[in-house]
């Protein structure tokens, strides 16, 4: 991707983006024509399925106020027990993050939340039911914003430790 097309694109996607090449990533963000807001929603405009899109959600600490991300399969739901244990010390608590704090602490908005180029670093866990897939795709800084990527990537892109945060769904 040339500079002049990273121009066109909206800001948040323009910092992924640039992330990526500096990384060396393959693979830049595209647009799709319908909003990916939802992994169900992204999931349906690739063609591909629910578990290969990685979501990336967004906790907040307490009391220090540090964003907390963690990036799961689509078709998982995290275990915030699990990831209090591995990111808060004892007697600290995570608590949900409302849409004003993951604007102010990631840049990005709710739906488009990318696992990189946040404004401030994140405290970032990586799900190790994502591993599962050769192939998937994460939010690029817009809710019309993807890029494709292999679940190892997301280690060498955050430098995140891949953890258990999934919770287990009864039968």
């Amino acid at each position: 991707m040339c500079g002049a097309e990273l121009k066109t694109l909206p800001e948040g996607v323009q910092r992924v983006a640039r992330a990526l090449q500096d990384k060396g990533h393959a693979h830049a963000p595209v647009m799709l024509d319908d909003a990916a807001r939802t992994a169900q929603q992204a999931a349906d405009a690739l063609g591909v399925q629910l578990g290969q899109i990685a979501k990336s959600i967004i906790f907040k600490r307490k009391p220090d106020a540090a964003a907390v991300l963690v990036i799961t399969s689509g078709d998982r739901r995290v275990d915030e027990k699990k990831v209090q244990a591995l990111v808060c010390a004892e007697g600290q608590k995570l608590g949900r993050a409302d849409a004003d704090f993951v604007k102010a602490s990631t840049g990005f908005s709710i739906g488009g939340v990318s696992p990189v180029a946040h404004v401030n670093a994140p405290v970032t866990l990586i799900d190790r039911d994502l591993l599962r897939f050769d192939e998937i795709w994460a939010a690029a800084g817009h809710p019309h914003g993807v890029f494709k990527l292999h679940p190892h990537d997301l280690q060498r892109l955050t430098g995140a430790p891949v953890v258990d945060v999934a919770l287990q769904e009864v039968a």
